[in-house]
């Protein structure tokens, strides 16, 4: 199964040559032009991960689509991308995950998506479990097969 993201942008050129590098990749693209699309969207469907641009309506459009993301149920890893760096100096704090500065290669892009998606879902199953922990294990087995007690 590909796993979904949902694209933020309103520059068509950068939402275009994203999505096909994504879906080229493996991953399943719906693309959004603007902040209210984008809303509306993550309402509609579900998605692993949401990428947006900062600036679109308004300078801080992206802070919008964060906060849309993260009142899903599903809980979506969230990025932003954008060019302007100093803009998005609260990043963190506005719920985004991650910060994709614009422009960005291609190689180091999927990287740091998998390894947001990765860490994302760590964070949502480590939440699943009572307490946040994980269950300790009585036995796991080595590479050569044998059982060895886990501390």
């Amino acid at each position: 199964m590909k796993r979904r993201i949902l694209l933020v942008d309103d520059e068509l050129a950068i939402l275009l040559t994203l999505k096909a590098i994504l879906e080229m990749n493996g991953f399943e693209v719906d693309t959004a032009a603007s902040a209210s699309e984008a809303e509306r969207k993550l309402s509609a469907s579900t998605y692993e991960m949401v990428i947006t641009d900062m600036k679109m309506e308004h300078d801080t459009a992206g802070y919008d689509v964060l906060r849309a993301a993260k009142a899903q149920a599903y809980n979506p890893a969230t990025a932003i991308l954008t060019a302007y760096h100093s803009l998005a100096s609260d990043w963190r704090s506005k719920g985004a995950q991650s910060l994709l500065v614009k422009p960005v290669n291609t190689q180091d892009l999927l990287r740091q998506i998998e390894a947001l998606l990765i860490t994302h879902q760590d964070q949502k199953a480590r939440a699943s479990k009572p307490n946040g922990l994980k269950q300790p294990l009585t036995e796991e087995r080595n590479r050569s097969g044998s059982a060895k007690k886990a501390v």
